[in-house]
């Protein structure tokens, strides 16, 4: 997401179902960070499904970085 001091966004619609972690400029100012599995991407606004299930949509213009991520890890039994 910071590559040598600037921010990058890698990821795009054909990332559908794909672990992504995104981060938005918040309203208030100063940024955060949202991780989940992109559901949908139209007209301008991301669906994130994050880990507990729940969703939020993202404005496409507020996301000034992105990547994919790595599946979340099988948790052992105890």
């Amino acid at each position: 997401m910071h590559l040598g001091g600037r921010l990058v966004h890698r990821i795009t619609p054909e990332d559908l179902g794909a672990r992504v972690s995104v981060r938005i400029t918040r309203a208030e100012g100063g940024f955060t960070d949202i991780v989940g599995v992109v559901e949908s991407w139209a007209d301008g606004v991301l669906t994130l499904r994050r880990r507990d299930d729940s969703t939020v949509e993202v404005a496409e213009a507020d996301v000034v970085a992105s990547r994919v991520v790595p599946p979340v890890p099988p948790r052992r039994p105890r």
